[in-house]
């Protein structure tokens, strides 16, 4: 391949162009960095060096000198909100809401943050209001979750049903299960009323919406079970083994209760002992080891558990085994197995918690909807000691 001559010309032209063009850049940044405030610099590096004390006090320096500087209001506003100053952030942002000489895109931004600020205080109402005045602009899918979060904290299902049908991807799988426990806690509530019909409806809505709700489930044996219809009822709780077996725990008593009614404990007994086989669970064995223990006494309870133990080994189950041979035990033993028991006991306090799988947030009682993070349907009827032992 030849070289035309005019090439070797050329490349010095290019080189003078591009050093040409540096040093115009870095002219510009130099020229920027002096236009800013000192203490501006001084605060980014408070904030490097993780300072948030030193930096909110370079930052309010900064806007004191240059009060034009919008960017800084926004950024020393969400580091008073980070450090729980929302009053502090609350003033800040307003002010910006109030200035005339913003263009629309940082009004509305100015507003989004100041509903941030409500929402952080625990004023739902003013974030609220903040939330629908930012409705139909451009940050609508800001504010629609927004609202949803207040919604839920209120406890004002109809509004979060709304609101979660106006979010672009309602229709996408992302939203079923919210929108079915919206509709579940509308049942609940309906069913402690005693309004029977109008909890139907809004069951067979929420299974509609999401077919493998387990509440929903839940909720349709509840209300058969109100109704007389005990067939019906357990009916309900078994079809949660093909929607999330995880969940039959919470189908367990109902079932026995059920059963019980019918005459046919032995029937439900069986049914438990097969879902343990299938689908090992704590808080399983602990209503089948009640109820033997109750219909078959102590030496039927201990096997159970016997059984249970050498396929799934448990600390919560040695202790369930341990109230079983305390009281079939003869009366001189039951000291040494109650002083192990008290022992074993005082393990199981630790390990005999639910913990949210987004969070990790723990707790004794189950919850629906996790406390920590709001995610529903995040924390299994599944004891922490079972985490340890399935993979």
């Amino acid at each position: 391949m030849e070289i035309e001559f005019w090439w070797l010309l050329a490349l010095p032209l290019f080189f003078a162009l591009g050093w040409m063009a540096a040093r115009i850049d870095i002219r510009h940044v130099m020229k920027e960095s002096r236009s800013l405030p000192r203490s501006y610099l001084n605060g980014l590096n408070f904030l490097l060096n993780e300072q948030p004390d030193k930096a909110i006090d370079a930052f309010i320096e900064a806007v004191r000198i240059d009060p034009d500087t919008v960017e800084l209001h926004f950024a020393l506003g969400s580091l008073f909100r980070r450090r729980g100053e929302t009053e502090r952030a609350i003033r800040m942002h307003q002010h910006l809401v109030d200035r005339e000489d913003l263009s629309e895109a940082q009004r509305l931004q100015a507003l989004a943050e100041l509903g941030q600020d409500y929402l952080k205080a625990g004023l739902l109402d003013r974030a609220e209001a903040v939330f629908l005045r930012l409705r139909k602009t451009p940050l609508d899918d800001v504010a629609l979750r927004d609202l949803l979060e207040i919604y839920q904290q209120e406890k004002d299902w109809p509004k979060a049903i709304d609101v979660a049908k106006a979010l672009p991807d309602h229709e996408s799988v992302w939203w079923r299960k919210e929108m079915a426990n919206f509709h579940c806690e509308l049942a609940s509530d309906a069913l402690a009323d005693s309004r029977l019909d109008e909890a139907e409806a809004i069951i067979e809505t929420a299974l509609a919406v999401n077919p493998r709700s387990v509440r929903g489930s839940l909720l349709k044996g509840d209300l058969a079970a109100r109704r007389g219809h005990l067939d019906d009822a357990v009916a309900a709780w078994k079809r949660i083994e093909s929607q999330d077996a995880l969940y039959l725990s919470l189908a367990a008593e109902r079932l026995m209760k059920a059963y019980d009614k019918m005459g046919r404990v032995a029937d439900g007994l069986e049914l438990l002992r097969a879902y343990l086989e299938r689908h090992p669970s704590l808080d399983l064995l602990d209503v089948a080891f009640d109820w033997t223990l109750k219909q078959a006494g102590s030496l039927s309870a201990y096997d159970l558990v016997r059984e249970e133990l050498r396929r799934n080994p448990s600390v919560l189950g040695l202790d369930k085994m341990l109230e079983a041979a305390l009281v079939a035990a003869p009366t001189e033993l039951r000291p040494d197995i109650e002083l192990v028991r008290q022992l074993v006991h005082s393990h199981t306090r630790r390990v005999a918690r639910y913990r949210c799988n987004s969070c990790g947030f723990k707790a004794r009682q189950f919850y629906w909807r996790c406390p920590a993070c709001g995610g529903w349907e995040t924390t299994p009827p599944r004891r922490t000691e079972e985490y340890d032992l399935v993979p």
